[in-house]
């Protein structure tokens, strides 16, 4: 009987949206999203709000974006200007220069210590601006997967108890596509 009920189960045949292969020639609308944000940060995601057929609005994100792309900016001039300036102080030192006095408390293992530091600091601002910009591509593209996706209340499914003859209790999975 176990094995009746198995080869029904599997010998059902389920339909889901028909999707044709696109042309390799023309790109699919997620990746034209996630070209224009390479492009320009921000462009996918107010391609997904204009061209959405919900009016989807993303343009809350554009603000974010450049937020976070001008913080990992700032914060990458500003160790890189420490950097060099610690560079040139400890130069100076090894070499019998004029010194600045903002660093004249520190000796020069300090100093050294201070350029490695602003130097690592600088390094991670670039991931951190390398982040904040591979994010907000990745995020045009899922986002603009969900663009077309039907969420209309016509798509159903539920999970409804099943008492069968011979004391079986069991579930039946309903899908409704209308």
């Amino acid at each position: 009987m176990r094995v009746l009920l198995l080869i029904f189960m599997f010998n059902q045949l389920g339909f889901a949206q028909i999707i044709s292969k696109p042309d390799s020639t023309v790109l699919a609308f997620h990746q034209k999203s996630m070209l224009y944000s390479a492009i320009i940060p921000g462009a996918g995601q107010i391609r997904n709000s204009v061209l959405s057929p919900r009016h989807n609005n993303a343009y809350w994100k554009v603000p974010i974006i450049y937020a976070g792309l001008g913080t990992a900016t700032y914060f990458l001039a500003t160790n890189q200007r420490m950097q060099k300036e610690l560079k040139f102080e400890y130069t100076q030192r090894l070499n019998g220069g004029t010194l600045n006095p903002a660093y004249a408390i520190y000796d020069n293992p300090a100093v050294l210590q201070l350029y490695r530091q602003y130097l690592d600091w600088r390094d991670l601002s670039i991931l951190g601006f390398a982040a904040v910009y591979l994010i907000q591509i990745a995020e045009a593209g899922a986002e603009a997967h969900f663009v077309y996706f039907d969420t209309s209340p016509d798509l159903s499914i539920s999970i409804d108890p099943v008492y069968q003859y011979g004391g079986y209790v069991g579930a039946r999975l309903n899908f409704s596509f209308r």
